[in-house]
């Protein structure tokens, strides 16, 4: 497994790195965004640990400008604190959001959570597609096609999305899939899945898809819901 750690502070990214090490991570360390981006693009990293404030080109840029091209799972880190700050990092296509001062403990633990699902035994004989009318959920792959055209999403939406289309009309409470894709040691709120369904949504909606739509299930959840499955329903 390969980290990337793109922080200014040599501090921190020494002692993050130790603990990376620990947990059996390769780890690359840069210390502007302007490198962090050049790192992405020349090396295939399973997870990257990404400071908010750098030099050269912020943590946000970067983290919206990695998204035009990876899925890699990203893990914000900021002296921000304000719900504002952690909500703009979500939305820009981080998969978590740790703030400074933090311990390096928990943030290995955001590192398991985030990439739980990645390391999945290869040997799982769960199905590794779905396809609903025009929508293609390619789980092995890290894609997400609507008429065959790809759409640019994170692995976090990925799963998102297979959790949901998994069970139609099924209802997930935040809590549901908070525990489910975010794991039981995840330290965020139900927030986080509020953001999460509102970037993938807007994501989802420059194509056409009258067939099927992630329902907001007012006071509990969210849906996976399915035009064909309703029409079944009502027969």
């Amino acid at each position: 497994m390969h980290m990337l750690i793109a922080d200014d502070n040599v501090q921190i990214t020494d002692v993050l790195t130790k603990y990376a090490r620990n947990e059996g991570y390769d780890v690359d360390c840069v210390y502007d965004g302007a490198a962090a981006l050049r790192a992405v693009r020349n090396t295939p990293y399973d997870i990257i640990l990404l400071d908010v404030l750098m030099p050269l080109i912020s943590g946000l840029e970067v983290c919206k400008r990695i998204r035009q091209f990876s899925a890699v799972p990203i893990i914000m880190i900021s002296a921000k604190t304000e719900e504002v700050d952690r909500i703009l990092g979500l939305d820009t296509g981080a998969d978590d959001y740790v703030t400074k001062p933090f311990s390096p403990s928990e943030v290995m633990a955001r590192v398991r959570a985030v990439t739980r699902r990645r390391t999945a035994d290869p040997s799982d004989p769960a199905p590794k597609e779905i396809r609903v009318d025009n929508l293609q959920i390619q789980l092995e792959n890290n894609m997400v096609l609507i008429d065959g055209k790809p759409v640019n999403v994170s692995r976090k939406e990925i799963d998102l999305l297979w959790t949901l289309a998994s069970y139609p009309k099924k209802v997930f409470t935040r809590e549901n899939l908070l525990n489910t894709l975010w794991g039981m040691d995840y330290y965020g709120d139900a927030r986080t899945v509020d953001s999460q369904i509102k970037r993938l949504r807007a994501k989802l909606d420059q194509f056409e898809h009258p067939c099927w739509r992630i329902k907001t299930v007012w006071g509990i959840g969210y849906s996976f819901e399915s035009m064909a499955d309703t029409e079944k329903s009502a027969e």
